[in-house]
């Protein structure tokens, strides 16, 4: 069996799919919202990056981040912004008695998607694939209908059209993962 290895390319900008361990039924992350934004604040205030873009669904979320020049410990950052949830939100999950054995609580799914960003078109892909995402999963009939996406800010800001996403799937490859 070959080991996994994870590509490390230092101010890089990556698209991740992170999920919670029991995806069925669970809507935690938009239950404890808060939490989960205090999380990301915890860990972007001590080991800084750029969040592209995010959208948070109830049992799973994807986000683009750029790393600063010369870092590209992404695995460190999902790891505290994984572990600050976890302590703030009460316990009650089953856990395994691997997890057990190990410390963990077992909300989160040990590991995480990544996938390198390699272009200005990769990158525009997975910005729609992000904000396209409640949609995908029918949480919402119009991607600006979800309350949970920096869609609203690439709107506000002028980066993507007030209609984006109303009367159709945006053009692109929207397969999970992207590869």
């Amino acid at each position: 069996m070959t080991a996994y290895r994870r590509v490390h390319v230092p101010g890089a900008t990556w698209f991740f799919t992170v999920a919670l361990a029991q995806r069925r039924d669970n809507r935690l992350l938009v239950e404890r919202i808060d939490e989960l934004r205090a999380a990301f604040r915890y860990v972007m205030g001590r080991h800084p990056f750029q969040l592209d873009a995010i959208v948070i669904l109830p049992e799973h979320l994807h986000c683009l981040w750029t790393l600063p020049p010369g870092d590209s410990d992404f695995s460190s950052r999902w790891g505290l912004v994984k572990g600050h949830f976890s302590r703030a939100v009460p316990s009650g999950e089953s856990v395994s008695a691997s997890r057990v054995k190990r410390g963990e609580r077992g909300l989160w799914q040990r590991r995480f998607w990544e996938h390198l960003i390699r272009d200005d078109d990769d990158y525009a892909r997975h910005v729609d694939y992000i904000h396209w995402n409640p949609v995908k999963h029918g949480h919402v009939e119009h991607a600006g209908d979800w309350p949970h996406s920096s869609l609203h800010r690439f709107i506000r800001d002028g980066l993507l059209p007030a209609n984006w996403g109303m009367a159709e799937m945006p053009s692109g490859d929207f397969g999970e993962p992207l590869g």
